[in-house]
């Protein structure tokens, strides 16, 4: 194969065009706003799957929009999806992005109540007593926690459900599913950090 001689300004840009073709020449048809986060998470892992596991809650793109504007929190469950969200379009909304995971009292709570650093940072995050954005991108547990909270009266202002994996990861998703909660939930295994991080993103940018 031929090398393609692309200006880095220019990559992500041509890194869509071809995507997009692609979508066209698999007979995928995409619109809307929610175009724009599939085709994000297609970009972030090459994997044309997202096109049919990715499940949007009703106007879920506007009520995420909504809660930024009102400088909502977000809280996520990896350092790394957290470093990944941009936090310059944040910023402008007053918004903070935060994660709990390395804090030592979250460790040492979860050692001692024998559940994952996941579960306590979502504890952590309901008690805030804000309206809070949960971006979840590798723990099923942390998904399982919220829906346990859910049950007893408490409302996720928002998920973006992604976690990877094979214990609990699906059945944990169907879950938030089955709720009120507003969502974005990669249904089946797939997901991870960078593609939490890159739905978040992706709507951020239409904001921007």
């Amino acid at each position: 194969m031929d090398i393609e001689y692309v200006k880095p300004s220019e990559i992500e840009k041509r890194s869509f065009e071809i995507l997009t073709e692609e979508l066209k020449e698999k007979g995928i048809k995409l619109s809307g706003d929610t175009a724009s986060v599939i085709k994000r998470c297609i970009h972030t892992t090459a994997d044309f799957d997202y096109a049919d596991t990715l499940v949007f809650s009703e106007n879920a793109i506007e009520d995420f929009k909504a809660l930024i504007r009102n400088g909502a929190c977000i809280i996520t469950d990896t350092n790394m999806a957290l470093a990944g969200i941009n936090k310059g379009v944040l910023k402008q909304f007053g918004c903070k992005a935060q994660c709990f995971m390395a804090e030592e009292e979250v460790a040492i709570k979860a050692k001692l109540s024998e559940v994952t650093r996941a579960s306590v940072s979502m504890e952590k995050a309901i008690d805030l007593g804000t309206p809070v954005i949960y971006v979840i991108g590798n723990a099923p547990t942390a998904l399982i926690t919220l829906y346990e909270h859910y049950l007893k009266g408490y409302r996720p202002a928002f998920i973006i459900g992604v976690p990877v994996g094979f214990v609990n990861v699906v059945a944990a998703k169907e879950l938030i599913i089955d709720t009120d909660i507003p969502y974005i939930i990669n249904r089946g295994r797939k997901g991870g950090s960078n593609v939490a991080a890159a739905i978040c993103n992706a709507i951020l940018y239409m904001m921007h």
